[in-house]
């Protein structure tokens, strides 16, 4: 699933072992979900969207959004 976590994180001056302990999960889960390897699990995108104050959709693509209609 593509995201903006690296952005975000980057943005706030974090390695990722600092956005893991802010999540609650490691580095490298941390680094499974930048590199779009693993997908988040709901409780976790809604703590990613907590720790940026942002709305999830702001940091994780949707990939099953309709598209608008013509």
């Amino acid at each position: 699933m593509k995201n903006q976590l690296r952005v975000l994180r980057a943005g706030k001056g974090w390695t990722q072992e600092e956005l893991g302990k802010a999540l609650g999960v490691s580095r490298q889960a941390v680094n499974a979900l930048e590199s779009e390897k693993h997908d988040p699990s709901l409780d976790l995108a809604y703590r990613a969207a907590a720790i940026f104050d942002l709305p999830v959709e702001d940091i994780f693509e949707n990939p099953h959004r309709l598209l608008p209609r013509a």
